[in-house]
């Protein structure tokens, strides 16, 4: 990002003239942006916030559907330990999904309405705490509320700009999958960035080792990605850290692979991975067999085409604009990160993500066919090393507005960066309010007619009946008994397992 900026850059004196100062000897000089009134970052950063809070409090409308159906009556049952062993005896064998998964369903529907802020909320504060980190470790210091603003802006376009905005965020067995996931293994660096001390910089390598193996147990795809960059980062760390961090850097990222291969080793060899495998003959035969790797190509072209033109992700790259902008150099902290390329850090960034996202879509193509252009969900695996990539282009942007400014037209330069930065966030995050409230009432739609329907079937099991009528209440595509004009009755038996009846029937209309 900004860090391997060289320029310092001198605030305003209150009453006073801005102050230039010739750097490194050379005559160019900068005019700071730093004094940009607080009040402009805090009305920034209320812009974001707030369209987490109103997602928040739609999280309210969030009932079980899909898979959920057959995850209630399992763990009321028989436990959260119950429902691992069935995920790895008999699903699919990940271990670690099936304990997140019923850590919220053993609330039952409460859970799934509290799943959107608690989940919302651990991502945005893992993602601030990394940005915060990150900023002091490479030598950069900003103003107060920066670091949570681009953090927020990350989440927001993160969650908000998919194309199935409820299968990515509000849908709990989807989103600890393939969102949550991906923000977990951030997490993973928080003790290498924070430690300070040899004991430190063990604890972080034993952090490293545990979430890797959690994380191979939890999502084959953000698996995928996880080791593609620490790939990335053991044959490169080189060019980009500084000596001193390169051991470091290098065990964190070998512990964390070994974890990550020992987790996966976990979930391929269960008793769940094999029938899954064998259910959707999702072999390795059949996953890297020619037709197999040239569809997931033709698939993956047409991700990237949507990726590219979905204008909402510009928020990130705006965000990095502005990072550039607001921070200066830390005094006497010397920064882990080599001087600045930016051609050589956008190169790597770019094949890093490239690479990860078609083999992501290569393991999951078995599965899914041509239609894993339309499962928008399991784009997410690599969605955030996308978004993060694009804050760090516009930091390397925003930095070089800055450096490459001339004497007399530094100020301007800068201010009309920063406007245009904060226009482009503001634009955003009122473009994502839109559809987020269309959301909002489809969820409250069918959030009063499942309570209605939820109530009806309670009180008619109560008194006795063994068979019901169900109308099947969909939103955002989600899956229903019944679906396709009552072809598909999946999962019409767990339904009827959760109202304690043998079956259920469709119904045209609500009870």
């Amino acid at each position: 990002m900004a860090a391997g900026a060289s320029r310092v850059i001198i605030p305003e004196q209150p009453g006073g003239r801005p102050r230039r100062r010739r750097e490194n000897g050379r005559g160019s000089s900068v005019l700071s942006v730093r004094a940009w009134p607080g009040y402009g970052v805090l009305g920034l950063l209320s812009l974001p916030l707030g369209l987490l809070g109103s997602a928040f409090w739609l999280g309210r409308h969030v009932r079980p559907s899909a898979d959920e159906w057959c995850f209630l009556p399992s763990v009321r049952d028989h436990g959260i330990t119950g429902l691992v062993g069935k995920f790895y005896l008999t699903d699919n064998g990940r271990l670690g999904n099936g304990l997140l998964v019923g850590a919220y369903a053993k609330y039952g529907v409460a859970g799934h309405q509290w799943f959107g802020l608690v989940s919302g909320v651990v991502m945005l504060g893992l993602l601030w705490a990394v940005t915060v980190l990150l900023l002091r470790l490479t030598g950069r210091t900003a103003p107060r509320g920066v670091p949570l603003f681009v953090a927020s802006m990350v989440t927001v376009v993160f969650l908000f700009a998919s194309l199935n905005t409820y299968k990515t965020f509000y849908w709990p067995a989807s989103s600890v999958s393939h969102t949550v996931a991906p923000v977990l293994a951030c997490a993973a660096a928080v003790p290498l960035l924070w430690a300070g001390s040899r004991r430190g910089r063990v604890a972080a390598g034993a952090c490293a080792l545990v979430m890797g193996a959690f994380l191979g147990t939890l999502s084959e795809e953000t698996s995928v990605v996880a080791l593609v960059v620490l790939l990335t980062l053991l044959l490169l760390g080189h060019r980009i850290l500084v000596p001193r961090a390169r051991a470091h850097a290098r065990a964190w990222c070998l512990a964390g692979g070994a974890g990550i291969v020992i987790g996966t080793l976990l979930l391929l060899t269960s008793p769940g991975s094999r029938n899954r495998r064998a259910r959707y003959d999702a072999g390795t035969g059949s996953m890297f067999a020619p037709e197999s790797l040239a569809g997931s190509l033709d698939g993956f072209l047409d991700i990237l085409g949507t990726l590219f033109t979905t204008w909402w992700y510009l928020g990130a790259l705006a965000a990095g604009v502005v990072l550039a902008l607001l921070t200066g150099k830390r005094k006497g902290h010397a920064p882990v990160l080599l001087p600045c390329r930016p051609l050589f850090l956008l190169g790597t960034g770019t094949v890093t993500f490239l690479v990860a996202g078609y083999v992501c879509t290569v393991i999951t193509y078995p599965l899914f066919g041509p239609h894993v252009v339309f499962a928008h969900r399991t784009w997410n695996d690599y969605l955030l090393l996308y978004v993060v990539l694009l804050v760090g282009a516009g930091a390397l942007l925003g930095r070089a507005l800055r450096g490459h400014a001339t004497r007399g037209r530094a100020a301007r330069t800068c201010a009309v960066a920063m406007a245009a930065g904060a226009a482009m966030c503001v634009a955003v995050c009122v473009g994502l309010a839109f559809p987020l409230g269309e959301l909002g009432e489809s969820m409250r739609v069918r959030a009063e007619k499942w309570d209605h329907q939820d109530r009806w079937l309670r009180e008619r099991a109560a008194r006795g009946a063994r068979v019901l009528p169900y109308k099947p209440l969909s939103v955002s595509g989600m899956g229903e008994p019944f679906a396709h004009r009552g072809g598909k009755t999946w999962p019409a038996r767990c339904v009827a397992d959760y109202y304690h009846l043998e079956r259920i029937t469709r119904a045209e209309r609500l009870p």
